[in-house]
């Protein structure tokens, strides 16, 4: 089973195959899209297909540098991004909750950084990664 809803490498996820799999969860998707378009323009889509374990998901860049990584699941979507040691600095000076602090700090470290993989659920949850978005964007 793939981490993404969408593991069919032929087929890309279209607006209708999205809002079945997300649910109620395709409206915090489509809010926190327009935030990141609205915080961080230019700001392009594009759609990778990461292997069978992985499936479809959704990058978001601002020119080169990736903002996130959206990953959509049955009922929820992973927000995925790569945290500098600064950004894990200024997330534990930021208020974000523990539970969001404690997968920041035990994610696996890389050479562009910690890879951080969140679920979104809620909006509290959607309020967490625009801010985390935000930090990884200054530092």
């Amino acid at each position: 089973m793939a981490l993404s809803a969408f593991d069919d490498k032929s087929h890309l996820p279209n607006e209708r195959d999205l809002a079945e799999a997300l649910g109620p969860a395709s409206v915090l998707w489509n809010d926190l899209k327009a935030h990141l378009a609205s915080q961080y323009e230019p700001l392009t889509e594009q759609w990778n297909f990461s292997g069978k374990n992985y499936g479809w998901g959704l990058q978001l860049k601002q020119k080169k540098r990736t903002v996130l990584y959206m990953t959509p699941c049955q009922g929820y979507f992973l927000a995925s991004f790569a945290l500098g040691e600064k950004a894990v600095q200024a997330a534990h000076q930021s208020g974000l909750p523990d539970s969001v602090l404690s997968v920041i700090d035990s994610a696996r470290k890389y050479a562009e950084g910690r890879g951080v993989r969140l679920e979104v659920r809620s909006k509290g949850d959607l309020e967490n990664i625009k801010k985390l978005a935000a930090i990884k964007m200054a530092n």
